[in-house]
C-alpha cells in the first residue's frame, strides 16, 4: 500500500506532525510510521557546500594565483555529524512505497533550501512533492497545510533564490577572505603582535561591522556645540506655566547670526542681552495672542515582526536579538505564537476572518483575559480588516507574530523573561482592537512688546490601546514567585509619551483652559536654561536589527520604515545570527546588561582594510541591493542566470582591483589613527 512521507525540518517539529496526523508507530530510530505514513526529520542543514579543496587538492593552499575561485558546476556534500540521519532520510525518500512527499521544513527561503538540498544529494525521482506551507503549529493549521499544499514546483523561484543566497555568501566569503587576508593579515599581525591574522569578510556582516564603525567614529568626532534658550515663567500662582521664547519675523533677532536654531543662542551673553531687552518692555506683561484648544489620536502600533520585537525586547528585558529569536522560537514550537521569521507586521485577509479563534483562547489568560473577554463581547474584531493592520500586499511569506490563543499549558514552564516576551507579544496582538488614545494639547502664544513666548501642554485624556498596551508605564507581565518586574522588565520602563498623564500636566491644562485671547499674564521671571547638543547614539542590539531591516537607516517613525520594507540588510533569519557572529570573531563588542554595540581594535582594522580595498561591501545600499535581487528571483521578475551574470562580474572585478593595489602603507596610517582610542584598553589587557 503506498505511503505519504512527511519530513520536517527538526524533531520537534516533525513529533507535533507526526501528533496532528495520528500516527501512533514508535520512534523507529529517526523516523515514525504506521500503516499509512511516514514522518522523519532534518536536524537543521544535512549537505553543504563543498570547500575548494574539494574541487582541486591545490586549492586548500590560499594563494592569490588561484583567484577568484568561481565553480562552473558547484559541488555539495552531507554534512559529517549528521550523516546518519541524511542516510534515514536519503532511504526513506527513496522507498518504494513511498509515493507521496510533503516538504514540511520551515515555511520560507532557509527551509525550503534545506529540504531541496537533502532531495538533490539523495537523488530522488518520480514522487509527487507537496510543499506544507504554515503559520504556526497548532494541530488545526497543521492540518490545513497538509490539506491545502501546492505541488513543490509552484517552489522553484523560491529555491533558486535559496540556492543564489548560499552561493553568493559563499562566493564572496571565500574570495574576499583569501584575498585580504593575503593582501593585508600580515599588515594586522605585525601590527597587533600576532603570529597571524586571517580576515572573515562576507556580503552581510561586511557592511554591518560597517555601520558601526562609522557611528563610533562619528560620535569621536562629535564637537559638542552649548546654546542658550530663553524660557519665562509665565501667570505666577498655583497655575504658573512655563514659555518659550522664539524668533518670529517681527522679532529683534530675525536672522541674526547669532541664533542656535529658533529658540536659542550660541552666546550667553546675547540670550543676557534679549532678558534685558524683555525686561525693559512695558507694560511688563505677556499678552496672550493666540490661544489653540485640539485633540490628537494616536493609534495603536502596527503588530510585531522578528526586527520589531528584537529591538522591544532589546530595550525591555536587555536580551540580544539572538536570545529573542530563540524564545520565541521556543513559544512557536510550543504553539503559543505563530511563525516567527517573518518580515510582515500585518495579518492577511484570511486570518482576518478566523481572528475571533485567536483572541478567545485568550480569555483566560492571568492579567490580560478581560481585554480578550471585551473584545469578543464588543465584537470590534469584526471591522480588523478594513484597518491597516490587515493588508494583504504587505505580506510575502507569513503574517505578523501574534497569539495562537493556543498552548496557555506551557505557561508554567516558561521562565520570566520568556514569560515577559510573550505577554508583549499578546499585549500589542490585544491592542489593534482597541480604540486610539486621545490627548488634549494647548498651545499658547503670547506677546511681549516685538517678541513672542510660546507655551504648549499635552494630556493623555483617554488611554484607549494603552490601557493594554502598557505604553508609559511597566507592564507588570511577572509569574507568581518569579523575579520582580524591574529584573524582568530590565529595571528601564520605556515611556515614549512621557509624563503626559501626570497630575501636574492635568491641572496646569485645567489652568491654561481658562485663560482667553486677550489675557495680559504676569510674568513671574524670565531665566536662561542652557543645553549642548548631543552626539549620534551608538547602535544597541534592537536598534541595530532596526538599522539592518531598513538598509542601514535607523528610522523611528513606524509609517516611514513600513514603506521602505523590503530594502534590508540580510533577512529576518539570519540578522541576529551575523551579529553574534561579529561578536564571536571579535570584531564587535556586545556590553550584555546594556546591550551597547561597539567596534573592537582588530573589527576598526578590518574595517579599514575593506574601506582602502572593496569598499562597496561597506555600503548598506548596495547590500540590500543584493537582497532585493534575491527576492526578484523568488519572484520570478529576473532569472537566476541574470543574478549569476552579475554576481560573478563583481568578484571578477573586485578581485582584479585589489590584486592591483599597492597602498599597505597608506592602510597602515589608518591603523595608527584608530590605535589610538584602544590603548587604554591594551594596557588593560597587558595587566590581566
Amino acid at each position: 500500500m503506498p505511503k505519504a512521507l512527511y519530513i520536517a525540518e527538526k524533531p520537534s517539529v516533525a513529533r507535533e506532525f507526526a501528533s496532528a496526523l495520528k500516527i501512533s508507530g514508535g520512534n523507529r530510530g529517526g523516523y515514525v510510521e504506521d500503516d499509512n505514513a511516514v514522518v522523519t526529520w532534518c536536524v537543521g542543514h544535512l549537505v553543504t557546500m563543498s570547500y575548494p579543496e574539494s574541487y582541486d587538492a591545490r586549492l586548500k593552499r590560499w594563494s592569490l594565483d588561484t583567484l577568484p575561485f568561481i565553480p562552473d558546476k558547484f559541488k555539495y556534500e552531507v554534512i559529517k555529524d549528521v550523516k546518519k540521519q541524511f542516510d534515514i532520510v536519503s532511504g526513506l525518500l527513496n522507498r518504494p512505497d513511498v509515493d507521496t512527499i510533503y516538504v514540511c521544513t520551515d515555511s520560507g527561503r532557509e527551509g525550503e533550501y534545506i529540504y531541496r538540498l537533502v532531495e538533490q544529494m539523495a537523488g530522488v525521482h518520480g514522487k509527487r512533492r507537496l510543499r506544507v506551507w504554515i503559520d504556526s503549529q497548532t494541530e488545526e493549521e497543521i492540518l490545513r497545510g497538509i490539506r491545502e499544499a501546492k505541488d513543490l514546483s509552484e517552489y522553484d523561484n523560491l529555491s533558486a533564490a535559496a540556492y543564489l543566497r548560499a552561493k553568493e555568501d559563499y562566493l564572496m566569503g571565500i574570495n574576499f577572505s583569501r584575498l585580504l587576508t593575503l593582501k593585508y593579515g600580515q599588515n594586522i599581525s605585525n601590527f597587533l603582535h600576532t603570529r597571524y591574522t586571517v580576515l572573515s569578510v562576507g556580503r552581510v556582516m561586511t557592511c554591518v561591522l560597517g555601520m558601526v564603525v562609522r557611528r563610533e567614529r562619528e560620535i569621536r568626532e562629535f564637537v559638542k556645540t552649548p546654546f542658550y534658550r530663553v524660557l519665562a515663567a509665565l501667570n505666577p500662582g498655583p497655575g504658573a506655566f512655563e514659555a518659550e521664547w522664539r524668533v518670529q519675523e517681527q522679532s529683534v533677532w530675525f536672522g541674526s547670526p547669532l541664533l542656535y536654531k529658533e529658540n536659542g543662542f550660541k552666546k550667553k551673553e546675547d540670550a543676557q542681552a534679549l532678558i534685558k531687552a524683555l525686561e525693559q518692555t512695558q507694560p511688563f506683561k505677556a499678552q496672550v495672542q493666540s490661544l489653540e484648544r485640539k485633540k490628537e489620536k494616536k493609534n495603536p502600533p502596527l503588530l510585531y515582526n522578528l526586527a520589531e520585537l528584537q529591538n522591544e525586547c532589546s530595550k525591555m528585558f536587555k536580551i540580544s536579538p539572538d536570545e529573542t529569536l530563540k524564545i520565541v522560537q521556543e513559544l512557536y514550537e510550543k504553539k503559543m505564537v505563530t511563525y516567527p521569521r517573518t518580515d510582515a507586521r500585518v495579518l492577511s485577509s484570511a486570518v482576518a476572518k478566523e481572528i475571533y479563534k485567536n483572541i478567545s483562547g485568550l480569555k483566560s489568560l492571568s492579567g490580560l483575559g478581560d481585554f480578550a473577554v471585551q473584545v469578543l463581547e464588543e465584537e470590534t474584531y469584526k471591522n480588523i480588516a478594513k484597518t491597516r493592520y490587515v493588508n494583504d500586499k504587505q505580506i510575502t511569506d507569513h503574517y505578523a507574530i501574534i497569539p495562537t490563543g493556543q498552548g496557555l499549558g506551557s505557561l508554567k514552564s516558561l521562565n520570566s523573561v520568556k514569560y515577559g516576551v510573550y505577554m508583549t507579544i499578546v499585549r500589542r496582538f490585544l491592542s489593534i482592537f482597541f480604540p486610539p488614545a486621545v490627548y488634549e494639547k494647548v498651545s499658547v502664544v503670547c506677546g511681549l512688546g516685538r517678541e513672542k513666548l510660546y507655551a504648549s501642554v499635552k494630556v493623555l485624556v483617554e488611554p484607549g490601546y494603552m490601557k493594554v498596551s502598557g505604553m508609559g508605564k511597566k507592564p507588570a507581565d511577572t509569574l507568581p514567585g518569579t523575579a520582580g518586574q524591574d529584573e524582568v522588565f530590565g529595571g528601564d520602563s520605556q515611556n515614549p509619551e512621557g509624563d503626559e498623564d501626570s497630575q501636574e500636566n492635568k491641572a496646569l491644562l485645567e489652568s491654561i483652559k481658562k485663560i482667553k485671547k486677550g489675557d495680559m499674564l504676569d510674568i513671574g521671571r524670565i531665566y536662561i536654561k542652557e543645553g549642548e547638543t548631543s552626539p549620534p547614539k551608538r547602535y544597541n542590539s534592537g536598534s541595530m536589527i532596526l538599522a539592518m531591516e531598513n538598509a542601514g537607516q535607523l528610522i523611528e517613525d513606524e509609517e516611514l520604515r513600513a514603506q521602505i520594507k523590503g530594502s534590508g540588510i540580510g533577512t529576518s533569519a539570519t540578522r541576529a545570527e551575523i551579529l553574534k557572529k561579529l561578536v564571536t570573531i571579535k570584531y564587535l563588542s556586545l556590553n550584555k546588561k546594556t546591550q551597547v554595540i561597539t567596534p573592537t581594535q582588530l573589527g576598526e582594522m578590518v574595517f579599514d582594510v575593506v574601506d582602502s580595498s572593496i569598499h562597496s561591501l561597506l555600503e548598506p545600499k548596495l547590500t540590500a541591493s543584493w537582497e532585493k535581487g534575491l527576492t526578484y528571483v523568488a519572484e520570478g521578475s529576473i532569472t537566476e542566470e541574470e543574478y549569476m551574470v552579475k554576481l560573478k562580474h563583481f568578484i571578477v572585478s573586485r578581485t582584479q582591483g585589489v590584486l592591483g593595489l599597492n597602498n599597505q602603507y597608506l592602510v597602515r596610517e589608518k591603523f595608527n589613527t584608530a590605535a589610538h582610542f584602544y590603548k587604554k584598553t591594551s594596557k588593560k589587557a597587558d595587566k590581566s
